[in-house]
């Protein structure tokens, strides 16, 4: 090909962008105003549900399962996330308490879950997303509840025997921690503010290149994040987005001990939803205090072929050395496995209590 032919080709190559663009834009417009019109039959049936966990996660499957490429999943399913959002805003523009102030990475859970057309309400503590919730001040709420790195976020569980609200979703951020100033150098910092998670989350790092700062536990990496710009010879430990928001510079990049650092949140809310073919059921349960009690509350799982991802144990705060178990089973609460091991549970067990049953993260 001649240079003289380079030119015509790139001009026509960027016209063709041009049309697909044009496609794009009124696909997206026909999209959102169907979304619109499913609002209209929504409210005409008396229905005031216009979030559908389930829903979004058949749609999100199914477009990750066609993607062949060149994009990732995990940037076509980013994109449609979008897109899905500003739908959903046309239907009934939401609002999702998490946990502030601005720049943590429960906020980075909203977005990721919700996409960017929510308005997410940033509140003081973990407990006060339930309150936001659980008043109507907001339609859903973000908790983290485990990190890969550190295991249950305790505060969380403990908020859930207390609460009337239920899980209606999950969402896996990974995290990846900054050391953030506005210090000219890491050799100025003698202090750094982090949530204790984190501090945990980069214990090796911080012993090996900062051994004798003195670190402050704060409420949230962005609380952090505020603390560090005005303290000349400190330092927080807060994401990529708390830098730019809160004008920190980088010291060090990716300072967690565990590359694949991941901290798993889960969406609260009032509503209890159908099944959406890949899903998790979360429970409480409290054990009698005799031999073997343990086990016969386990053993209806085998029976009934009901996977069992996760467990932990909390005291129940009722009497000393007695205990509740958190457990996360594979399956909605309608599939019959799942309601025949429910349903011995809840006769067997000392406490029972079904915190939802919600899909699995997509990605």
């Amino acid at each position: 090909m001649s240079k003289g032919d380079d030119k015509p080709d790139l001009d026509s190559l960027r016209e063709e962008i041009d049309q697909l663009d044009q496609k794009i834009q009124g696909l997206i417009s026909e999209r959102v105003a169907v979304a619109s019109d499913i609002a209209k039959a929504k409210v005409a049936k008396g229905s005031t549900v216009f979030y559908r966990p389930e829903r979004e996660a058949q749609v999100l499957r199914r477009i990750r399962e066609r993607n062949e490429g060149p994009l990732s999943d995990q940037q076509i399913v980013r994109l449609m996330r979008e897109i899905m959002s500003a739908s959903l805003a046309a239907e009934m523009p939401l609002t999702v308490a998490y946990l502030g102030p601005e720049g943590t990475y429960t906020q980075a859970a909203v977005l990721k879950h919700f996409g960017h057309a929510v308005t997410a309400r940033a509140v003081s503590t973990i407990a006060a997303v339930f309150q936001s919730v659980g008043r109507g001040e907001s339609h859903y709420g973000v908790v983290p509840v485990e990190n890969s790195s550190e295991g249950v976020i305790s505060s969380t569980l403990d908020l859930f025997l207390e609460s009337a609200l239920s899980v209606c979703g999950e969402v896996q951020v990974l995290i990846e921690h900054q050391l953030l100033s506005i210090a000219a150098g890491i050799g100025s910092v003698k202090r750094i503010y982090a949530h204790p998670q984190s501090f945990g989350q980069t214990r090796i790092w911080l012993a090996n290149n900062l051994p004798d700062a003195e670190l402050i536990p704060v409420d949230s990496n962005a609380r952090g994040a505020i603390r560090a710009k005005e303290d000349l010879e400190s330092a927080c430990i807060a994401s990529e987005f708390a830098a730019s928001l809160y004008e920190l510079h980088s010291l060090a990049r990716n300072i967690q001990d565990d590359v694949s650092n991941t901290t798993r949140f889960l969406v609260i809310g009032k509503t209890a939803f159908p099944s959406s073919g890949e899903d998790k059921t979360s429970i409480v349960v409290s054990t009698k205090n005799e031999v073997g009690a343990l086990f016969n509350l386990l053993e209806p799982l085998a029976r009934h072929n009901v996977s069992m991802s996760r467990i932990e144990s909390r005291p129940s705060r009722q009497g000393m050395w007695e205990y509740v178990f958190f457990m996360d089973l594979v399956g909605h609460a309608d599939d019959k496995n799942v309601a025949s091991v429910l349903a011995e549970l809840e006769k067997k067990a000392a406490y029972f209590k079904l915190l939802g049953s919600y899909p699995e993260a997509v990605l």
